[in-house]
């Protein structure tokens, strides 16, 4: 998934986390979270003994018993004196923009793995992966264009998916989904005496907003709908 671009960070740390495998040595891979670190070390690390950092005792033994080892969550290892990195090949998963300069004592080689914002290469590439993996989930057929501004890539590669799932969810949801959706949104806020017109700009605003995209004039629409052209002007207004 991660070899789009010869030329990409993320195929560079790739190629050198390979040469590098079957070396006794140790490896630091850092960078924000939900960056894809864990993703592209499962790609060449996958056989390799996996321990948590947060769990020093668990680290320990794991370095003890195994010669090829990956620690997820190395920031959260509070005490880096008791590991022992001889005769083993390591590789670490740092979350954090930046690490402890102390670090450099203990790992041979130091990568960082960018933001996917920094990383305008990898988000098409991302966005194909995961539009195809909730079209299966979803078991969706017809072909769904998402736009850039649907995608959400404030927290990487964890707001992307969730982004790119609820689009593939929304875009291809049919009337009885709709229908069940709002039936489970109604029974938690039927509240007051005038539930109908408060819960009538739910109806009219999707109705309004989807029609002034599709016709692109509030005359047409307004003939579409069968109401006076003042009524809508004045519910746009209301609404936008």
């Amino acid at each position: 998934m991660f070899l789009n671009s010869g030329n990409s960070t993320v195929n560079k740390i790739y190629q050198s986390l390979q040469a590098t495998k079957e070396l006794m040595v140790s490896s630091l891979i850092y960078g924000e979270e939900f960056t894809g670190k864990k993703s592209l070390i499962k790609q060449i690390f996958n056989n390799s003994a996996w321990v948590d950092g947060e769990n020093l005792k668990d680290v320990k033994t794991a370095l003890e018993l195994n010669s090829h080892i990956v620690i997820t969550n190395f920031e959260k290892v509070n005490n880096l004196d008791i590991l022992e990195f001889e005769n083993v090949n390591i590789v670490a998963i740092y979350n954090g923009k930046t690490y402890n300069k102390i670090l450099e004592n203990k790992f041979a080689f130091i990568y960082y793995m960018p933001s996917l914002i920094e990383r305008e290469e990898d988000i098409e590439l991302f966005k194909n992966h995961y539009t195809k993996e909730a079209k299966e989930i979803f078991d969706v057929t017809e072909d769904i264009n998402i736009e850039k501004k649907d995608l959400d890539i404030s927290k990487n590669l964890k707001s992307l998916k969730s982004s790119i799932f609820k689009t593939i969810l929304f875009k291809s949801v049919q009337k009885e989904d709709l229908t069940y959706v709002m039936f489970n949104y109604f029974l938690k806020h039927y509240e007051g005496n005038n539930v109908y017109k408060e819960q009538l700009e739910l109806f009219e605003k999707a109705l309004i907003e989807a029609g002034l995209q599709i016709y692109g004039s509030q005359l047409k629409l307004s003939e579409i709908l069968g109401i006076n052209r003042n009524t809508l002007r004045k519910k746009i207004n209301e609404y936008f």
